[in-house]
């Protein structure tokens, strides 16, 4: 009856949180969450986050668009070269640009990418009204659309790309359930720190961790989801439940690494960072980072451009005048709009300090963006070299 109670309020929580967040990014990392940075201009995307990947002319075939450079870093560091690099190698112009957590934004840059007659549109949604509008259009004007890491609820994208969200939130709760039996506290008090109520990604991954420590015996004493992943209301969203419980608390499940370095920092306060769990994602170079510290338990790594290059590829067949059905052999339920659509769902893998040189040993990020100062003797105790 406690747990059952509990749950209530968490989900009048997270309604409460979703009348207030107005866009899935706005500020604060994806999830979406598998690294650093609109206006609609064409200039080049190493001077303009807004913009890039060969925009301009009439000979533009696909347009993408990016939400924003604050709720991850990889949108700009790792999807953003990737997609510029897939179609560029295949001898596609791309129009690639970021709604830097705009929706008007959004929805200026998605009319010149209509207006630009481009035969296939990639769209990560700040929110799933504003992005659903986008694709009718796009749909009116005879134009491809494909959802990139979010699926746009209500929607009418012919296909869906992005990793397997549901299993992203079951690697986090596993990963933080291992750890509190480690450290003994089976019925130990946990806090869960869940994303943008816009996002559904966000609900994707607190149902996954949901499905794994709803079974256990561990205590969830708070739980809020954080407008528009921003990293500072995280921070303030965990004081409030940590001190609502006396300022206790046994482990957290963080949806993703920016907002897991808030309640690092806010943990760090009371003298409890490296004592208490702290899941994450994206493994970003701060998540990393606090992994070798200590002050975090894992992240989950989803290779931005695994998921970018598996984009292009379906963006290119459609293009060439393929069906897409060799590449999308997956499901995924839209409930809203009550249809099944056609996906490329990757797996995730979960990062611990077990394995937590393998972004860097796949070129995700840069050994020497993460191995820096104290870090480096860490690194190497880690089995992280340089070369």
């Amino acid at each position: 009856m406690k747990k059952t109670a509990l749950r209530l309020a968490a989900v009048a929580a997270v309604a409460g949180l979703g009348i207030a967040g107005c866009s899935s990014s706005n500020s604060g990392t994806g999830g979406n969450g598998s690294t650093t940075p609109s206006s609609n201009n064409n200039s080049s995307a190493s001077e303009n986050p807004s913009s890039g990947g060969g925009g301009g002319g009439g000979d533009v075939q696909v347009g993408v668009i990016l939400p924003d450079t604050q709720s991850s870093a990889r949108w700009e560091s790792a999807d953003k070269p990737a997609l510029t690099k897939a179609f560029s190698d295949a001898g596609i112009k791309a129009d690639i640009q970021n709604a830097l957590g705009d929706k008007s934004k959004f929805q200026s840059i998605a009319q010149g990418m209509i207006q630009e007659k481009v035969k296939v549109l990639i769209l990560v949604a700040l929110d799933s009204p504003s992005a659903a509008t986008v694709e009718q259009q796009a749909q009116q004007a005879g134009i491809k659309t494909i959802d990139y890491d979010r699926l746009v609820l209500g929607g009418s994208a012919q296909f869906y790309v992005s990793y397997d969200n549901v299993e992203v939130g079951k690697l986090q709760g596993q990963c933080l359930l291992d750890a509190m039996n480690k450290l003994n506290k089976p019925s130990g008090q946990i806090i869960y720190v869940d994303g943008s109520p816009t996002d559904n990604n966000a609900t994707l991954f607190a149902q996954g961790a949901h499905s794994v420590l709803d079974g256990s015996t561990l205590k969830a004493v708070g739980e809020k989801a954080v407008p528009d992943w921003d990293n500072a209301k995280a921070g303030t969203i965990f004081q409030q439940l940590l001190t609502a419980n006396g300022n206790k608390v046994d482990g957290v499940l963080v949806a993703n690494d920016g907002m897991a370095q808030s309640v690092i920092t806010v943990l760090k306060g009371q003298g409890l960072n490296g004592k208490v769990p702290v899941t994450g994602q994206d493994a970003t170079v701060a998540g990393l980072q606090s992994i070798l510290r200590g002050d975090q338990t894992c992240t989950i790594y989803k290779d931005a451009t695994n998921e970018a290059n598996a984009a292009a590829k379906l963006a290119i067949d459609l293009i060439q005048g393929k069906d897409g059905s060799a590449d999308a052999t997956q499901k995924t339920h839209d409930g809203t709009g009550n249809r099944d659509v056609p996906s490329v769902l990757l797996k995730p893998e979960v990062i611990t300090i077990a394995n937590v040189g393998r972004p860097i040993e796949t070129g995700a990020v840069k050994y020497g963006d993460v191995c820096t100062g104290d870090l480096v003797a860490k690194c190497t105790a880690a089995g992280i070299n340089a070369s």
